[in-house]
């Protein structure tokens, strides 16, 4: 593989920089491809670049650990080169894409050949999940610590093609070959099976919460919960939809042993409203549940229950979108607008500022163990993104910049959007057009701490 250019040099002055305790006026300096000096006063080596940032907050570089960016097999969907590009108009610096590919991500080679791909087309740095099978479960530990390489995930629940793990004896073999956190989509397989076949017929889109229901997403979590008790093994529960879950949660208390996430879907939609409103195009897995269900899980990422939010970027075509329940394909595209979003929960009082960095920067750091991201501080790469707090209004669809072009989002009110997104001091994207040949490279991950 051909890496891209790393590094420059750029002063992003008189911006508002914001971190998990709050924001205040600072210059930074970047020189090299990584943060030098933060201050309120900087002085800058003489000829270098700089960046206006007056009125604007200053972020670092956001990190979306959840994106399905379809490609191999895909394509016609989303690409590597389309997806990133989505991403860097966001302010999402670096992602972590999902197996669920065809062929899907369940072997070295396939971990390689998506590298390749990205490299030199992907504007944003990247790492790809590694999925779980019956063929490979013993193999994976020797393979999860592979560069480029986010760790493995397992589906609990019906996916792509074999990526499905249903029987605990089969999940405890994958835990137990490893080391790393095991991202995992928690719902219990047998039961789905009864649902689907009980909901063959007549079944309309409103209804989707009850073919894949509150108990098929807490039995699989309890027993995630049991397994990573059993064998001392960190996971991480993705995309948490129902108060129950968050209850067991908060009842077991195991710490840094089980870290979770909640996707801007399931903190910003409810039922029945979002499928009157957007029919297919609301309809995901897990689904999205009442209103309810939406404020518990608000509640829960202002105490602290969730470690991070991640997109569960879930592009398919509004033709595709538009067949009949149960036919219509589940996902929602989001990497784009988790900030905007995000940020209007601040202007809403039920997030604060320094939230917004905690669980789409430091959260995902420390899930994952990424190196040299995620902070405004001398040492961090250049990552950032400059938000225009007075940029609000509805969301215009001609701003998204996935290949699908559609998001239930649109018509919106937002309250501030990104303007500028720098990478490892270069800037990658300003005033809604990309800037420069794409400059993603791998990230790196610490190694993971002994059992």
């Amino acid at each position: 593989m051909t890496a891209p250019v790393r590094g420059g040099d750029l002063w992003v002055r008189g911006g508002l920089v914001v971190g998990v305790d709050g924001a205040d006026p600072r210059d930074v300096l970047i020189l090299g491809g990584r943060v030098q000096q933060v201050a309120r006063k900087v002085a800058a080596p003489p000829g270098c670049p700089s960046l206006d940032a007056h009125g604007k907050l200053v972020l670092p570089g956001l990190i979306d650990t959840q994106v399905h960016f379809r490609e191999p097999g895909l394509e016609h969907k989303e690409d590597l080169a389309s997806g990133s590009l989505a991403a860097i108009a966001g302010g999402i610096t670096g992602f972590c894409e999902m197996p669920n590919t065809k062929p899907a991500t369940t072997d070295p080679e396939k971990l390689v050949d998506k590298l390749r791909r990205a490299s030199g087309r992907c504007r944003a740095d990247h790492a790809f999940f590694l999925g779980a099978t019956k063929d490979n479960a013993d193999r994976l530990g020797e393979w999860e610590t592979l560069p480029g390489c986010a760790g493995v995930k397992v589906f609990m629940g019906s996916s792509t093609g074999d990526l499905l793990i249903e029987d605990d004896a089969t999940f405890e073999r994958v835990l137990r070959a490893g080391r790393r956190r095991v991202a995992v989509h928690a719902e219990d397989e047998p039961r789905l099976r009864e649902r689907k076949a009980r909901f063959a017929t007549g079944s309309s889109v409103a209804q989707h919460a009850d073919v894949r229901d509150v108990e098929t997403a807490l039995r699989a979590t309890r027993r995630l919960l049991d397994l990573a008790e059993r064998t001392g093994r960190p996971v991480h529960l993705l995309h948490v939809s129902t108060a129950e879950e968050v209850a067991l949660l908060r009842e077991r208390r195991l710490g840094s042993l089980v870290t979770a996430e909640v996707t801007p879907n399931h903190l910003f939609l409810a039922a029945p409203d979002c499928y009157e409103r957007f029919g297919t195009l609301a309809q995901m897995n897990p689904p999205v549940r009442n209103a309810r269900a939406r404020d518990v899980l608000r509640q829960a990422l202002a105490d602290g229950v969730f470690a991070c939010i991640g997109s569960d970027h879930a592009p398919h075509t509004r033709e595709e979108k538009s067949k009949p329940y149960p036919d219509s394909p589940s996902g929602i595209p989001g990497v784009q607008t988790t900030l905007p979003l995000l940020l209007t929960a601040v202007r809403d009082g039920w997030l604060r500022l320094g939230d917004v960095v905690r669980f789409l920067c430091t959260g995902p750091i420390a899930v994952y163990g990424i190196e040299d991201k995620g902070a405004v501080a001398p040492g961090s790469d250049g990552d950032l993104v400059l938000v225009d707090p007075s940029r609000t209004g509805p969301l215009d669809g001609s701003l998204l910049r996935s290949k699908v072009g559609w998001s239930p989002y649109c018509g919106v009110e937002l309250a501030g959007w990104p303007v500028a997104t720098v990478l490892r001091g270069r800037l990658a994207w300003q005033d809604d057009r990309p800037v420069g040949e794409p400059g993603g490279v791998p990230l790196s991950f610490a190694p993971p701490a002994p059992r």
